[in-house]
């Protein structure tokens, strides 16, 4: 415990910056309902295109609605899908590349093409590509019907999932091959116990680091589906509709508009990358904070 005090005590201030700007975020989106002034949605014509003042503190839009909540429950919608694809490239990437380092061969080489197929496409071309021919109506699946924010959630992960797969399997492959591996096969473990019992804890390091800037990635994903109209759609409130909506903005003098949205992703996905070279540098077995963990 002290040495880890000790590792957490030397991490730069722009990891602490970090963790704060994304505890902040999350907090927002999770407390928007108590802590928002207005409803995001409700239409006010009598307020449009107010400027900030006192009552609305970053101004309202063309339909009246106030900035600052709508920011605050498109905090929600960006996080989601951020963390969400997060959640579900990580668990298909992870299997994956644990699947391919652990049975070698046929197995491994058909796993890492597919792998590199998918990845071959830009993310932003695949999540725009699909989502247009599916739609931004709901879909079907058996007796579930997944509404738009899910189906972003679900495409981006599976996206991200290449990622996850080729950090995986780069280091399972060296797990799998070392001497303690092959001492737990000669004492008769299973291949479940020596998967999760040795591959994946030694694998867990750079997982995490790159779960933490793909966040961010998922954040900017979706703020670009939403503002070409194929993410969330209106009147819920999402930072890339209102960057869409405040377009004409720019030059009609209504500064707010597109100022706040565009600072509410940039610090966000400022903050992750912060807190993800902050835990890479945790996990770095060459830097001192890893040192002082060991």
């Amino acid at each position: 415990m002290t040495k880890l005090r000790q590792a957490l005590a030397i991490v730069d201030w722009s990891g602490w910056l970090g963790a704060a700007i994304v505890v902040a975020m999350v907090g927002a989106a999770v407390l928007a309902p108590w802590i928002a002034p207005f409803d995001p949605v409700a239409v006010n014509i009598e307020d449009r295109l107010t400027a900030p003042d006192a009552v609305h503190w970053l101004g309202t839009d063309q339909a009246g609605r106030d900035v600052f909540s709508r920011i605050l429950f498109g905090a929600r919608a960006s996080l989601a899908v951020g963390i969400g694809a997060v959640l579900i490239g990580g668990l298909i990437g992870v299997s994956a590349g644990i699947f391919a380092a652990y049975k070698g061969g046929l197995a491994e080489l058909a796993v890492m093409r597919v792998v590199d197929a998918v990845a071959s496409i830009p993310l932003l071309v695949w999540a725009i590509a699909i989502v247009g021919v599916l739609g931004v109506g709901p879909v079907q699946v058996g007796p579930l019907s997944l509404p738009n924010e899910v189906k972003i959630v679900v495409l981006v992960g599976c996206l991200f999932s290449p990622v996850f797969a080729r950090v995986t399997h780069a280091v399972a492959r060296r797990v799998v091959s070392a001497d303690f591996v092959k001492a737990r096969w000669l004492q008769g473990a299973g291949h479940w116990a020596i998967v999760t019992g040795d591959v994946l804890p030694n694998c867990l390091s750079p997982i995490i680091v790159q779960a933490t800037l793909l966040v961010a990635i998922g954040i900017v994903v979706e703020a670009s589906v939403s503002f070409v109209g194929l993410g969330v759609q209106p009147p819920a409130a999402s930072w890339g509709t209102m960057l869409s909506d405040a377009r004409n903005a720019i030059y009609s003098g209504e500064w707010w508009l597109p100022v706040f949205p565009g600072l509410a992703i940039s610090i966000t996905v400022v903050g992750f990358n912060l807190l993800g070279d902050a835990v890479r540098d945790l996990f770095d077995p060459r830097s001192e904070a890893r040192t002082l963990v060991a």
